[in-house]
């Protein structure tokens, strides 16, 4: 509090600085013990040596990657840049020497984290990043496998997995994303014209999860309605820009303002810089831990972008520093004798960001990888619209 009263804004740099720490030591080791490797678990408590035996979540790891990003960006001399850079060595590891997979969502996701690691600053005077030559040589390998994927089937869009059967906003939307940030802007456009045809809903104004090819030939509607995957279709519009993209851009940051939030809690709040609002909702557990996340990504991207009217603007930013808020205040600290502390964790943060880490992860629970990023992510997002440094390509 200062003398008359006014509460201090949060300090989100430090607030994001020390989730970082938190589930990077949590979660993080190295892969089968190698050193130069590093990989999350997907779980803990764990066993280390079960963790080779334990399901993969590659595009757990690949948004793992992303919030290393976050961090040395914001953070230049904490190392987690290298950090970053072994992990995405342990993931090509650990998916068995290859980042192939067969699912095409996942890839763009990787693709996505695997540019922004690739165009973190120098830190050797080489003019490049640590593994940038491995960095060209998976994006290479990932841009080949997302432009197998873009076909003219259904009209356009990029199939979700190897089975070429379903077409959908999860892999089309990361897609487009990539294709603006590395100058394919006609192709990415042609993404984005085609979410907007074939799976905009103009009654919520937001996206639907896809269209699946069915034995008939005629294509069938998957209605469902996901928060996530409006964050890289608003990331996409806004990278290639232009009036049209950017009107829709506003749209929907108007329509998940709308639709996806829940309240934001009242009790137990410790600071009230952001006042009374909304949070996104969250979508659970599982690959649903890491929605909202993603979503809030995009939104502190809308926060900052001049050419967006400023009524939007302030709607993003009080999506992203409320839902921060929430997680922050809601944080649970580990007990010494629990077994979460052995792993070297600090803090467990919510699946829900309405309700407190201790109704959601009480003590003995197991805590899952996806919900902790998902936090780490949003605290890293508010950091950036509190302190806005960055432009729309750098992130």
């Amino acid at each position: 509090m200062t003398r008359t009263g006014t509460p201090q804004p949060p300090d989100w740099s430090a607030r994001a600085d020390e989730a970082s720490r938190s589930v990077i030591r949590l979660f993080g080791r190295r892969l089968f013990f190698l050193p130069g490797t590093h990989l999350a678990a997907t779980v803990r408590p764990s066993g280390w040596l079960a963790a080779p035996a334990a399901p993969w979540h590659y595009w757990w790891q690949a948004h793992y990657l992303d919030c290393l990003v976050d961090t040395a960006r914001r953070e230049p001399g904490s190392g987690t840049g290298r950090l970053a850079s072994q992990l995405l060595s342990g993931i090509r590891l650990r998916n068995l020497l290859t980042v192939v997979n067969n699912y095409y969502d996942d890839m763009a996701w990787l693709a996505l984290a695997t540019l922004r690691l690739d165009r973190l600053p120098d830190d050797g005077g080489t003019g490049h990043p640590a593994g940038h030559g491995r960095n060209i040589r998976i994006l290479r390998t990932l841009t080949r496998q997302l432009d197998s994927a873009c076909t003219a089937d259904l009209g356009g869009g990029t199939f979700w997995n190897t089975r070429r059967d379903f077409k959908n906003t999860p892999a089309t939307a990361p897609a487009a994303l990539y294709y603006a940030r590395t100058g394919q802007s006609n192709k990415a456009q042609s993404l984005l014209d085609w979410l907007d045809a074939r799976l905009y809903d103009p009654d919520q104004g937001l996206y639907r999860d896809g269209l699946r090819i069915t034995g008939t030939g005629q294509p069938t509607l998957e209605a469902a309605v996901y928060s996530y995957n409006q964050g890289p279709i608003l990331g996409a519009l806004l990278e290639l820009g232009g009036a049209a993209n950017l009107a829709r851009a506003a749209a929907l940051v108007d329509a998940t303002a709308h639709h996806l939030t829940a309240p934001a809690p009242a009790a137990g709040r410790r600071d009230r810089a952001t006042g009374p609002g909304a949070v996104l909702r969250s979508e659970g557990t599982g690959d649903g831990g890491l929605f909202t996340g993603i979503l809030v990504r995009y939104l502190a991207l809308a926060a900052t972008d001049g050419r967006l009217p400023a009524a939007t603007r302030t709607t993003a930013a009080s999506l992203v520093l409320e839902t921060a808020g929430a997680f922050w205040n809601g944080r649970r600290h580990i007990a010494g004798e629990e077994g979460l502390a052995r792993a070297g964790g600090s803090l467990v943060f919510s699946v829900r960001p309405e309700l407190p880490a201790a109704l959601t992860y009480p003590r003995g629970s197991a805590v899952e990888l996806s919900t902790q990023l998902q936090a780490w992510m949003t605290l890293e997002a508010a950091a950036s619209v509190a302190a806005p440094t960055t432009s729309p390509a750098d992130n």
